[in-house]
């Protein structure tokens, strides 16, 4: 398939850069899921606690945070080109430093560089599928994206594990540098614009309130396990971030120029699928957070076993997600999401049942059938959201979407380790009690936390079927949509000098 530049007619291979942009997509997101395994043999080779090892992804996260938010507007000034190579760029960059860093100062200067590209990429690809591909396509091109979203996480624990095992952390970076640099190398010459820019306003006031609001949130949701809701630390981010995410959305009201552009609400197929998908992400950490403590910290698997239990479910993410994309070409989203919510339910409360002696095979085979549930929602229902917006709304819809699927995650990262470890508590005073087992009995105190933290798993994950079934209600109001009028820019037009300088159309 081809696109033409209206201004130079020039033939663009639109296969060919969509390749180049899925392979960038990939190694950022393996990238995110990496860093995890490898922190105890940080810890131990730079000679730092566990606390200052968790910022190494946190500051991924809260930079994340940062940037997700303003890629409408950098998608509006910027052509797809200068803000792919940008993006490609940083990521690239902030890898080799993290390879070759000497101190975790210098770690964390290359996480902040990693996020920087990383967060650019995944709303910049969306936006460019949505342009070059028309509706009855974007499905698939959507599921095509799934293998590399979906895939490349999943695969990231098991490589992280056997490679720490072995070779030092070092080596991760070394793996994803050389495939990071060749991708941006051939996107010099392959990527082109597809998109139209202009000359929007920035609103200074918004980022300023966007990065304090986001930021202090993100952080309070990534620090509240282990220091505790009632910390004042903690409570003090909640409140700014509460108040600066507040007075954000306000501003974006009242601005002619907003970084996220809440009017897209007004659109009903956006914003059913956009609270299934906030919904669905829940979930989904749920069993990212709660599986691998289980198998680690309860039943004593190593890292690399924990990788492996997690890897079919990726591996069946990535398959199916080209697969679900046709589907949804075909049949829409309603009743793969129907059917997918439904699976997720029912294998969500099968993980509500774990024992200390639960086998191995049973924890995979269930883990790696909710999974395949989540294949069959998630890329739908995202797509079926973003097909009911004009193009001209594509950049304000990825960006609003991926701004919320980040705060989900972490909402629900925080939430269910929060149930997780207060449900425990409780149960060790319930189990202690009825077997009168006394603190100075370390063996069957011991024995008594491993019996209450499988019982404050099983908890966390019937709340997290609770999500799932009001997912489940919700998508039989899913409708399938065309792009409807946009009757939101506009008012920008009309408020502020917006003059394009570039164009280029697709053509199927």
């Amino acid at each position: 398939m081809k696109s033409t530049n209206q201004i130079t007619n020039q033939p663009i291979r639109t296969g060919t850069m969509f390749a180049v942009m899925l392979a960038g997509a990939f190694v950022a997101f393996l990238n995110q899921t990496l860093i995890n395994v490898a922190l105890p043999q940080i810890m131990d080779r730079l000679h730092i606690s566990a606390t200052t090892a968790d910022w190494l992804t946190t500051i991924f996260m809260l930079v994340n945070g940062i940037v997700i938010p303003i890629t409408a507007f950098l998608m509006g000034r910027f052509t797809t080109r200068q803000l792919y190579l940008t993006a490609m760029g940083l990521f690239t960059v902030g890898t080799l430093i993290c390879a070759i860093a000497p101190n975790f100062s210098v770690i964390l200067i290359g996480r902040v560089v990693q996020a920087a590209g990383a967060g650019i990429l995944f709303p910049l690809i969306t936006n460019v599928i949505f342009t070059i591909f028309p509706p009855g396509r974007r499905g698939f091109a959507m599921g095509i994206f799934g293998v590399a979203m979906n895939f490349a996480p999943a695969i990231g624990p098991t490589l992280s594990g056997w490679v720490v095992e072995y070779y030092s952390w070092r080596v991760l970076f070394f793996i994803i540098f050389p495939i990071a640099l060749i991708d941006f190398l051939a996107a010099i010459f392959l990527t082109k614009n597809v998109s139209e820019t202009s000359r929007p306003k920035l609103d200074v006031l918004g980022v300023i309130l966007s990065t304090i609001g986001f930021g202090a949130l993100l952080y309070g949701f990534a620090e509240v396990g282990p220091k505790g809701w009632g910390n004042p630390e903690i409570l003090s981010m909640f409140i700014i971030g509460v108040i600066c995410t507040a007075l954000f959305v306000w501003r974006q009201w009242v601005t002619s120029h907003p970084i996220l552009e809440f009017r897209i609400f007004r659109y009903r197929m956006f914003t059913l699928t956009t609270v299934i998908n906030v919904l669905v992400t829940m979930a989904m950490f749920a069993g990212i957070i709660l599986m691998p403590f289980y198998m680690q910290n309860v039943r004593g698997f190593s890292s690399l076993q924990s990788g492996l239990m997690l890897l079919p479910g990726g591996i069946i993410m990535g398959v199916m997600s080209p697969i679900t994309g046709k589907l949804f070409d075909k049949f829409g989203a309603k009743w793969l999401t129907v059917v997918g919510m439904a699976i997720t339910i029912v294998t969500s409360y099968a993980l509500t049942r774990l024992q200390l002696n639960t086998t191995f095979s049973y924890v995979t085979a269930v883990y790696t059938a909710r999974m395949f549930g989540m294949s069959i929602v998630m890329m739908p229902i995202f797509t079926a959201g973003l097909n009911e917006l004009a193009l001209s709304l594509n950049r304000y819809g990825t960006a609003m979407v991926n701004t919320l699927r980040m705060i989900a995650g972490a909402v629900g990262m925080a939430f269910f380790v929060s149930i997780m470890t207060n449900q425990a508590a409780a149960h060790t005073i319930e189990i202690a009690t009825q077997q009168n087992i006394l603190q100075t009995d370390t063996t069957r105190m011991m024995a008594a936390v491993r019996q209450a933290t499988v019982i404050g798993i099983n908890d966390a994950f019937l709340v997290a079927t609770g999500l799932t079934i009001v997912g489940f209600l919700l998508s039989f109001f899913i409708r399938r949509t065309s792009p409807q009028e946009d009757t939101i820019t506009n008012r920008e037009k009309n408020s502020r000098e917006d003059k394009p300088v570039s164009r280029l159309v697709a053509e199927d």
